[in-house]
């Protein structure tokens, strides 16, 4: 059985998020171990991809703690220990979370 990180990263990708990056926070943080930060081109490929990690984490049997889908250009998925992140590429641009958080290692998938 694939792990939670799996489960989330696998479930982004097959819905074509770009320019994934997992960020390793389990020595920074007690809230949280991971970050997935990705790309979408509009908000229906960034909800695309929202829905599809919540359909599969939920199929695989873990918890959704919440999901923050509007119409910004900023959507996110909060798992507990993973929180996957969805961008539009100039809103990835301006928070800048790999900038926020370069420190921290990346993990390669």
């Amino acid at each position: 059985m694939k792990n939670l990180l799996e489960t989330a990263y696998d479930a982004m990708d097959e819905k074509l998020a770009s320019d994934m990056v997992v960020l390793d926070f389990r020595n920074q943080s007690p809230y949280v171990d991971y970050f997935i930060i990705a790309s979408a081109r509009n908000f229906r490929m960034a909800r695309s991809i929202i829905e599809n990690v919540e359909d599969k984490v939920s199929e695989a049997g873990y918890a959704i703690r919440h999901s923050y889908v509007d119409d910004s250009k900023w959507l996110l998925i909060d798992l507990g220990d993973v929180v996957c992140h969805v961008f539009y590429d100039d809103a990835r641009e301006y928070y800048n979370l790999e900038g926020l958080w370069k420190d921290l290692p990346i993990i390669e998938m």
